[in-house]
């Protein structure tokens, strides 16, 4: 007997539209430029991006363990 928490949830059946339909429809061209995204304001300070990166590093090497 199974519960409603274990039956895969219906979704709605939509068409498929290629990547390519949506990319046009939602007028998104492609990187021309690495340049393109690139952003020099993403972080506020010096001492945001360390403290990212510091973050970063140390989720990565608890991954690793």
């Amino acid at each position: 007997m199974s519960s409603n928490a274990e039956r895969t949830p219906e979704w709605p059946t939509a068409e498929h539209v290629p990547a390519e339909e949506l990319a046009r429809r939602q007028g998104v061209r492609p990187v021309a430029s690495v340049d393109d995204l690139a952003r020099p304001d993403l972080f506020e300070s010096d001492e945001e991006l360390d403290d990212f990166l510091a973050d970063l590093y140390a989720s990565r090497r608890a991954s690793a363990a």
